[in-house]
Order: structure tokens, then C-alpha cells, then sequence
């Protein structure tokens, strides 16, 4: 199978834009690929189509599974695996989003709760280190409690509460006066 220039360039960066955060770029090559496809896809048709190895095809994924970005599903009479990516686009940035938050928001935390409970037990600790500590795990649990709130927030509200955009704060503005 051979790539539209539309299909590569997208699958390119990808690609690039996984190795920036930290995924490896064929799992991101092989999540785009999926996901503009559209379609089911075999590992070899995915490999062959990306110029990889199978064996690198098959553990990435094994790795978008994990992340719930492609589900594995099979054809009667056909005994190869077939792996399509979830198509709503939606679906696809929250998986992504809680992944990332599950790989570094959640150690961030426990590191930082680890760092204010040494800190208070520690008087070799300076005070404004100890301040910023609180005031940054302060933050970061404020903002998570917020995404979690947000995460039940019913799609169609939470979409309606996008595109009011900046227009939230000149009405909260306007109920504090």
C-alpha cells in the first residue's frame, strides 16, 4: 500500500511528534496510519506499508492496545490479527490526555507529596523551598481534581463550554461584580 503525500506527511509527524513525548515513533507512525486509514489492518500490511520491521510492528501494537488507541479484532476464516484505531476524534485525545497524565502528571505528584512530607520533616530544608514545593503540588492536585471533574463532564456540555472559550471568564467576571 502505497501513502498519499497527505497520509505521509501526517504519519511523518506523527511520528516525530511521539518521539517528543516519549513514544516510540513507530507506535505513533502506526497509530496515525490506522486512524487516517480507517480501516482494519494486519501487522504485515502495516509493516509493509511503513517499511518496518514485523516484529516492531507487532510490539508497537501491543503498546497502542495498551494505551486503548487501537483495539485487535479478527475475520472468520482468517487467522491473522486485524487492529484498527479508534476513529472519534475525541476518544482519540482523551485516551492520549489520560495516558499522558498516567505517565507524568500521577509520578510528579507522588514525588512532589514525597518531597513536601521530607520537607516538613527536615529543617536542613529552606523555607522557600519548602514553599514552593506546597505551592507547586498545590497547583498540580488542583489542576488534576479539575481534569477529573472535566472527565465526567457529559461530551456535549464540555463541548459547548469549549467554544465558549474566554467567554467563561467575562461571565464568571460579570457574576463576581
Amino acid at each position: 500500500m502505497s501513502l498519499s503525500p497527505v497520509v505521509e506527511k501526517i504519519v511523518l509527524h506523527w511520528g516525530e511528534m511521539g518521539a517528543r513525548w516519549g513514544v516510540n515513533r513507530s507506535v505513533a507512525q502506526i497509530h496515525a496510519l490506522l486512524w487516517l486509514n480507517g480501516r482494519v489492518m494486519t501487522a504485515e500490511e502495516i509493516s509493509e506499508t511503513l517499511g518496518i520491521a514485523r516484529s516492531n510492528a507487532s510490539t508497537s501494537l501491543d503498546e497502542l492496545q495498551t494505551y486503548r488507541l487501537v483495539t485487535l479484532g479478527h475475520v472468520i476464516g482468517d487467522r491473522r490479527n486485524f487492529y484498527e484505531a479508534k476513529g472519534d476524534t475525541w476518544d482519540v485525545v482523551q485516551a492520549i490526555v489520560d495516558e499522558r497524565k498516567k505517565r507524568e502528571i500521577d509520578p510528579t505528584l507522588v514525588v512532589l507529596r514525597e518531597a513536601r512530607a521530607l520537607a516538613e520533616s527536615d529543617v536542613s530544608t529552606p523555607a522557600d523551598v519548602r514553599a514552593r514545593v506546597t505551592e507547586m503540588l498545590g497547583f498540580i492536585e488542583r489542576m488534576t481534581g479539575w481534569y477529573e471533574q472535566m472527565r465526567r463532564v457529559p461530551r456535549p456540555t464540555l463541548q459547548r463550554l469549549i467554544k465558549l472559550g474566554a467567554g467563561v471568564a467575562r461571565f464568571i467576571t460579570r457574576k463576581a461584580s
